[in-house]
């Protein structure tokens, strides 16, 4: 009698889930597009103010969803928080300095290097989470994934090394993914113990992170000059460049929150799957869109990276399996 429901019920968890997914997919694939068409079709030459804007405008977006949720609780719901309170402050700014250092290594990262090489150029967010993790909290890794690791190592460096014979190749663009891997997982690192300050509410958090990062950026545009570039570009007063501008802002606060939402109606592991599957479809499509030819042995640092991140991702899940049953038969025990 109750199975024809069962049955629906199930359908509707896949079909959300399914949604949700492709909203993924589509949203970060075209942040990356719109970012790169910002950082580099402008002709301006001002990365960190694009950053800054969108920052500001994800953090606009939060105050504003902040503010309707006190005044609407039943149609709009926000974790209550204070970015101005001074304890807040103290606890959170060390993070938002790697979220800053992140968000901008990342975007000078995309305004150097193709779209097809951008996965490459980043991949070794992994291999820094190893390291760091040994290092920062004496987690020692298993032997399979370190080996998962060297595999990530030698897709980026066989895919730097035939990127390098192309016209596209830059070489700051690559050091600064480089550091962009290194940021990220500082980063995811820090963001553990962060959360407990402000009652692990990722998106109070990630509130804050914009807010102090909005006012980080002001002194390092100063320092690189950017402010006069601005001041004088040609554009400046001109509606389709700000709308522009906001679709990039929008498209930054949009990617974070289908990826907490992803991560919400599936699990870090199909998130991570899901992410590497991504990627491939996102370089097969920059590839195709800007109509590049690249030779085999690029494209085999691309699947070897790929499976390397996938195997990772598969090892570290078989352990932690391996690990709660263990913990579970000693409570047994």
């Amino acid at each position: 009698m109750y199975q024809p429901l069962e049955k629906e019920n199930l359908c509707t968890k896949y079909i959300r889930i399914a949604v949700v997914v492709a909203a993924y997919w589509v949203i970060s694939i075209l942040t990356v597009f719109v970012n790169k068409a910002l950082l580099s079709g402008l002709k301006l030459d001002a990365p960190l103010f694009v950053t800054w804007f969108q920052v500001l405008t994800s953090s606009t977006i939060c105050f504003t969803m902040s503010m309707l949720s006190k005044r609407y609780p039943r149609a709009v719901s926000f974790p209550e928080g204070n970015p101005f309170d001074r304890e807040t402050f103290r606890k959170v700014l060390p993070l938002s300095i790697l979220f800053t250092a992140m968000i901008a290594t990342n975007n000078l990262c995309l305004k150097y290097v193709s779209v097809a090489f951008y996965y490459v150029g980043r991949s070794l967010t992994t291999v820094f989470n190893v390291l760091l993790t040994y290092a920062l909290l004496g987690q020692k890794t298993s032997p399979k994934a370190c080996l998962c690791c060297v595999m990530i190592v030698a897709g980026f460096w066989i895919g730097v090394d035939q990127e390098s014979l192309t016209e596209s190749f830059s070489l700051i663009g690559t050091v600064f993914g480089v550091l962009g891997s290194l940021s990220l997982s500082l980063y995811s690192i820090h963001t553990k113990r962060t959360l407990q300050h402000v009652n692990q509410e990722v998106w109070l958090l990630s509130y804050y992170n914009n807010v102090y990062s909005a006012v980080l950026f002001i002194p390092l545009m100063l320092i690189n000059g950017e402010v006069q570039k601005v001041a004088n570009y040609e554009h400046l007063l001109e509606g389709w460049f700000w709308g522009v501008m906001t679709i990039g802002g929008v498209c930054g606060f949009a990617i974070g929150f289908v990826t907490t939402l992803q991560i919400k109606v599936t699990s870090p592991l199909t998130h991570n799957i899901s992410g590497t599957a991504k990627a491939c479809a996102q370089t097969v499509i920059a590839t195709s869109w800007y109509q590049e030819t690249k030779s085999f042995l690029w494209w085999t640092s691309n699947v070897v990276v790929l499976l390397g991140s996938a195997f990772y991702t598969r090892v570290k899940q078989l352990e932690m399996d391996q690990t709660h049953r263990e913990q579970m038969n000693s409570q047994k025990v």
